[in-house]
């Protein structure tokens, strides 16, 4: 049966507009599952086990700001870190998408979900012969809030007839923190083009070029 893993992540809330929070991101990482990836995860494991971090969860935000587990990194090792998942990124067979709203648009949680639900049914609708070239659609998600779980339900099973949802932990699936680290750097990309990176965002890609060459042009390769 040919099937295809979609992995979800978010980033922002549903609250109000705040300048902390000015998106709501939701990026899909697509892997089509008669792809290998086995040779990739084994490379990247081994990696992260020579910096002693093979059991985590990559986590980009706290990898960024070196907060949480990482607060006590040094530098380099943080940028180490995200690197080595670049390179696993690079060199696999997926693709990669987001979505997203402005939410001083988009204010109140009903035109949030209407907006997000429109541009989520426009992904799914420019490919559906992508999608339904598949047997068998499996989305993975931490179920982490409520409305994106319920427009993911609605949105996917409204438009393809072969959707199976999956709640997963974060620690479960290196391709789940794909998706983290994907969405992570869209929102690093926003606030990039509106010249609003915090000093740790700055601190950490050092320079915009660095930012652009290295994180964000090969996302966009990824894009399907």
């Amino acid at each position: 049966m040919k099937e295809l893993s979609v992995f979800i992540d978010e980033s922002g809330d549903w609250g109000e507009y705040a300048s902390h929070s000015p998106y709501y991101i939701v990026t899909m990482v697509l892997h089509d599952q008669s792809v290998d990836i086995v040779n990739d995860l084994k490379h990247l494991d081994e990696n992260l086990k020579y910096m002693n971090c093979n059991n985590q969860c990559i986590h980009a935000g706290p990898i960024i700001r070196g907060e949480h587990q990482y607060r006590d990194y040094d530098p380099e090792v943080r940028r180490k870190l995200l690197k080595n998942m670049m390179y696993f990124m690079r060199h696999m067979k997926i693709n990669i998408n987001s979505i997203y709203i402005e939410k001083k648009r988009n204010n109140d949680s009903i035109s949030a979900t209407g907006k997000l639900a429109k541009l989520l049914s426009k992904f799914i609708k420019e490919h559906y012969d992508y999608f339904n070239s598949f047997e068998h659609v499996k989305i993975y998600y931490d179920n982490g809030q409520v409305e994106l779980n319920k427009i993911l339900a609605t949105v996917f099973n409204t438009l393809l007839d072969n959707v199976e949802f999956k709640r997963v932990q974060p620690t479960d699936y290196r391709l789940f923190q794909v998706a983290d680290v994907a969405c992570t750097l869209k929102l690093i990309e926003l606030k990039l083009n509106n010249n609003s990176l915090s000093k740790s965002e700055k601190t950490y890609f050092e320079t915009d070029r660095i930012l652009k060459k290295n994180y964000i042009k090969p996302l966009q390769n990824m894009e399907l």
